[in-house]
């Protein structure tokens, strides 16, 4: 049985040692990273799983950006991660699922990522490059994915995805 909740200050324990686990202490060192650096993730769609023992056994966070010298905003999905001895339950599938719709019931038109394209394509994500974005680097553009959550959305926005500031 497993239970999603909101992540809270309480949960920040447990999900750093999962995000460690998940992708190495040296993962802050990723451009991703860099957008994240002196900004808030978005709360309401910073989710938790919790296993029978209570215990965090899944993530995701959202993050807000900004793409262009137009600074349309986006929605940058990572980091998630699911614990090892979890994987393969359909976890990601759940946390991902929900934070799409989670973010287009908010109102965001568009989710960035960068991750692993035969595994976010069964969820809609495409090469974000054809749209005229792109990423700081270092990234393989190839990586860089894009998901419209509302019809059109990535129609005339182009440019670097950029820290949000307000």
């Amino acid at each position: 049985m497993f239970r999603l909740s909101r992540e809270t200050q309480e949960d920040s324990y447990e999900v750093e040692m999962l995000l460690d686990l998940a992708f190495a202490p040296g993962r802050t060192a990723l451009s991703s990273y860099s957008l994240r650096d002196g900004v808030d993730p978005i709360p309401d769609l910073c989710t938790v799983v919790r296993d029978e023992y209570d215990v965090v056994v899944g993530c995701i966070r959202f993050w807000p950006v900004r793409i262009g010298t137009a600074g349309d905003p986006a929605l940058l999905l990572g980091p998630i991660a699911i614990h090892p001895t979890r994987q393969g339950e359909g976890l990601g599938r759940l946390l991902i699922g929900n934070g799409l719709t989670e973010a287009a019931s908010l109102g965001w038109n568009l989710v960035l990522l960068v991750g692993d394209a035969p595994y976010y394509s069964r969820f809609g994500f495409t090469p974000a490059a054809p749209y005229g974005l792109s990423f700081p680097p270092p990234v393989n553009e190839d990586r860089f994915l894009i998901y419209q959550l509302t019809k059109d959305a990535a129609l005339g926005v182009s440019g670097q995805v950029s820290t949000w500031r307000r």
